[in-house]
């Protein structure tokens, strides 16, 4: 450990003091000579912070991010300079449209020729200020206390998202006699007693209504109180792209997701009905189709908006009742309120669950190895508290569609839709709950960005279960070519390596599953085995969704 004076101690070392006061138990990281003192003082507290050493700066920062969803407390990546900022700059983006609280500290260049291009200088206000909610540069020793204090509650207050800090290493070098100070306030905002009046009266007033739940800053006991008020209000709820983990899916009142490709009749039923309660969800572009069936800037239906960013309310769309509040507190308000006669919709909730049953009906997979069979052994397999996490893929549609999500958090998946996220998001994961099962859902295309990280989860003894969904090719663009250029394919096919083998290089367990029924025994040996376990799963490249097939999509446009 670098000895300093009594009384003083290195800007690193106040860094870690601030982390420690803010209840950091991990740090995910790839080493930088900009950051080392800050390395020195983790040192110290390695029975305290876990230290995640990844491969790379992405998986890093998904990690940091995927931790920011399982815990609500910001994740903490630390990389260093241009290049590790700029690998890491992705999970920033998630962070920030997924709503995740996430700190990310860079190391920079001394101060000394900071504005001169210098070696791997970064200018971080400039790079990050778009997709971060705020990104500052320490000036001196003296104002890390501040500075780090204030990221833990912009991090969390509000609607959540990425804060990052450029830290001159010659500022970590630093001696200072500050102190850490008490952990970051959080403020958050709660709906007022006329609010609650307002929206009795305008739900009152309706006869189809429909509740849209989505967005971060969620907590289990938010979710069950969301429950319950469906419940006693009779009202059909449905939730947005990737945040089914929100509302029990086993429950009456679920209605389905919103994600790409919605259910056409949920799709029908957003634009049927008279009135919308949307909590917790900017209502962006894929819940409203483009704000087609949620139309901006004044809906068709009677709009109830209940968001943490008062900016947010009305930037788009126009609601009738806008209310600037938090989940958790909007969630606990309403178990004041007398529920509502709701006899009046009552068929209209009916329909709704039956719509959505209807989806639970698989369309047969072609192929030796059936999709629906793989998601229905995971959901009979799993405990409801299993945490899942998925890429970005077409494949994952077989998951959104058929595997029930029924407590919150145990759906871990990028809402920016980032391929490489899920096996850093698995490893996270066991970080933060070894103990709870976590299944990974991958492609292959996504596997390969960042699968190396299997050499993070055996150095740390990290244990997910890595479902690779082999079809030898870009899914979800092939998709869309042979949809708009049916038959001419250009730059969306993969060879791959064998990845069993691959996996096994590493020290995982590994077996290639190839035919349906060797799906549950290998699924099996693979939750038992103890480490961090991968199956490569050859689907048939015409299994292209759960609901149709590239021969059928070839067929329909002539091809």
């Amino acid at each position: 450990m670098t000895q300093i004076s009594s009384g003083t101690r290195s800007g690193g070392r106040l860094v870690v003091d601030v982390l420690k006061a803010n209840g950091v138990d991990a740090v995910f990281q790839v080493p930088g000579e900009s950051f080392t003192p800050i390395l020195d003082a983790l040192h110290d507290e390695r029975d305290g912070i876990r230290l995640i050493t990844c491969r790379h700066e992405a998986a890093a920062a998904n990690m940091a991010e995927a931790y920011g969803k399982l815990t609500g407390r910001p994740g903490i990546c630390v990389v260093t300079r241009s290049p590790g900022a700029s690998h890491a700059s992705v999970g920033v983006n998630i962070a920030f449209q997924d709503s995740t609280p996430m700190i990310l500290l860079v190391g920079q260049v001394a101060r000394a020729v900071l504005g001169r291009e210098a070696f791997q200088e970064l200018d971080v206000a400039s790079m990050f200020g778009w997709t971060a909610k705020w990104a500052v540069q320490a000036e001196t020793a003296d104002a890390l206390p501040d500075i780090l204090g204030r990221a833990f509650s912009v991090a969390c207050s509000g609607r959540p998202g990425p804060v990052v800090i450029a830290l001159p290493v010659d500022v970590l070098t630093a001696q200072t006699a500050g102190v850490a100070g008490g952990p970051g306030e959080v403020v958050q905002p709660a709906p007022s007693a006329a609010d609650l009046t307002r929206l009795r009266e305008l739900l009152g007033e309706a006869r189809r209504p429909l509740m849209i739940v989505g967005g971060g800053g969620w907590t289990q006991a938010a979710c069950e109180g969301m429950v319950r008020f469906a419940e006693a209000n009779g009202l059909p709820t449905c939730v947005t792209f990737r945040r089914q983990d929100r509302f029990d899916n086993s429950h009456p009142n679920y209605a389905g997701d919103l994600a790409y490709a919605p259910d056409p009749a949920l799709a029908a039923r957003v634009e049927a009905a008279d009135l919308i309660l949307a909590v917790g969800t900017r209502l962006g572009d894929v819940t409203t189709r483009a704000y087609t069936a949620i139309e901006a800037p004044r809906p068709r239906q009677t709009l109830i908006h209940v968001y943490p960013d008062p900016d947010e309310l009305g930037r788009i769309l126009t609601p009738e009742l806008a209310i600037n509040s938090s989940v958790p507190n909007f969630a606990a308000a309403l178990d004041a309120l007398e529920p509502l006669d709701h006899s009046a919709w009552a068929g209209w909730l009916a329909e709704a669950r039956a719509d959505y049953a209807a989806t639970l009906k698989p369309v047969p997979c072609p192929g030796g190895l059936d999709m629906n069979e793989v998601v229905r052994v995971v959901r009979e397999r799993l405990p409801a508290d299993a945490i899942i996490t998925n890429d970005a893929g077409n494949f994952a549609q077989w998951l959104q569609r058929y595997y029930p999500f029924r407590r919150f958090p145990t759906q871990i998946g990028p809402c920016n839709g980032a391929m490489g996220y899920a096996v850093p998001a698995g490893l996270a994961a066991k970080v933060v709950e070894p103990e709870r099962p976590v299944v990974t859902f991958v492609g292959d295309g996504g596997f390969l960005m960042t699968g190396s990280e299997l050499a993070t989860a055996m150095q740390f003894g990290l244990a997910p279960v890595i479902l690779v969904i082999n079809n030898g090719m870009f899914g979800t663009i092939r998709y869309h070519q042979e949809r708009e250029f049916p038959g001419r394919v250009s730059g969306t096919e993969l060879r791959n390596p064998d990845f069993a083998k691959y996996a096994e290089s590493f020290g995982a367990f590994a077996a290639t599953v190839r035919r349906t029924a060797d799906f549950a025994p290998a699924f099996e040996e693979a939750l038992a085995c103890g480490r961090a376990a991968v199956l490569d799963l050859h689907l048939d490249p015409d299994a292209i969704s759960p609901r149709t097939t590239l021969s059928a999509m070839r067929e329909k446009a002539g091809a």
